[in-house]
Parts: C-alpha cells; structure tokens; sequence
C-alpha cells in the first residue's frame, strides 16, 4: 500500500470537510453538531499526518540494509480504520445520524491508539 498517496487523500478530504464546515454547515448546524465536526475535521487531519509520516518512513527505510518492518503497514492501517469510524462518526452524527451513532466513535479512538502504539512497538524493535 502507498500510504504517503492515501495520507495525501486524507488530508485533501480533510481540507474539504474543515472548508465545508466553516462556510456551509455553520449556519445550519447546532453549536453541538458544529463541535463534532470540528472535532472530526481535528482528528482526520492530525491522523492523516501521521499517516504521511508512516509512509515517508517505509519510503526512507532502505537507509540501512534491513528490509521495511511490517509493523509500519499494520500502524498505518490501525490509523486510517481509526480515521474513518472515529471521524466518519463525528461526520454522520454532525449531519443528523442518531446519538446512539456515537457508540462507534470510541472504537474509533481505540484504533488511533492502537496504531500508534503499534508504531511505537514496531520503531522500538527496529
């Protein structure tokens, strides 16, 4: 998987949805619904970025003569699942899906966290 290009996707799809919000949901949206976004908008972004961080390490990695750690991979994922349930929640539940939606987010967060510290691991080992 090329995760720079899909980083690079989540960040452009990040820029829209914080544009959209801003200028078109801001006068239709309630101060709660506002907030969900702005927090999914926040969490894409900054998860996109690791996701370009992990794909410029597996790019680089050939600076020793070890081959690329799978672990790298297996982050990247665990952080664009955790993008798209924690994030793509938070957008659902702005745009009127139930509360109850938001059951999900957390497993959202629980996959940031878990690609993180599988970054960690991974780094560590290698």
């Amino acid at each position: 998987m090329n995760w720079a290009s899909l980083a690079a996707l989540n960040l452009t799809l990040a820029v829209i949805t914080g544009a959209f919000g801003a200028h078109a949901l801001k006068v239709r949206l309630a101060a709660e619904q506002l907030a969900w976004w702005h927090t999914a908008v926040e969490y894409h972004f900054i998860h996109a970025l690791g996701l370009l961080a992990i794909g410029v390490l597996v790019r680089s990695w050939p600076l020793s003569a070890s081959p690329v750690p799978a672990g790298l991979g297996s982050s990247a994922l665990w952080l664009q699942i955790g993008i798209l349930i924690f994030s793509g929640s938070l957008y659902a539940m702005a745009l009127g899906a139930p509360r109850w939606f938001g059951a999900i987010t957390p497993l959202g967060g629980l996959a940031l966290i878990a690609g993180w510290l599988w970054l960690a691991w991974t780094l560590a080992r290698n």
